[in-house]
């Protein structure tokens, strides 16, 4: 057991935990942020993907004593208040989900694509989301949301 601190969403979060807790883990089940999802346990799916320090990870492949000290964005912190970031209103207007369990990751993974390349090609978009696995739709909807989402981000798409 150690102690770590890191920014979370903001806000300082100090907990106690296990040389090999997890870092989904320390945000679900320490600080009880449950948007961040488990889908695979084997770093294939993308369900877990959080922005370290302003990129993209997915956070069942870090330790959360790796993490000490890092400035950690999840799903639940891209909104502004009640406004939703404008990738999440992109995603909304677009259909870009169905069950909803792969959609946090696929939110996080497109805001860091979009951020680096506010002019993002639909094919850039899907080798972007590569790392990141829909169960329920064939991506159409969720590559438009991308592209939806970069124009409200400044692009021209």
């Amino acid at each position: 057991m150690g102690e770590i601190s890191l920014k979370l969403n903001g806000k300082l979060e100090t907990r106690d935990v296990a040389d090999n807790t997890l870092l989904v883990d320390f945000i679900r089940e320490h600080v009880g942020l449950t948007g961040t999802h488990v889908g695979c346990d084997t770093s294939q799916c993308g369900a877990c993907v959080i922005h370290l320090d302003g990129v993209s990870v997915k956070a069942c492949t870090i330790l959360a004593k790796q993490a000490e000290g890092a400035d950690i964005t999840t799903i639940e912190g891209l909104a502004d208040g009640d406004a939703l970031h404008p990738m999440q209103e992109a995603f909304h207007e677009n259909h870009g989900l169905q069950c909803g369990f792969c959609t946090p990751g696929m939110v996080m993974s497109a805001v860091e694509m979009v951020t680096k390349n506010k002019d993002i090609s639909e094919d850039e978009i899907r080798e972007g989301l590569e790392g990141n696995i829909c169960r329920c739709t064939g991506y159409h909807n969720i590559v438009q949301s991308v592209k939806a989402g970069a124009a409200k981000m400044g692009g021209k798409n």
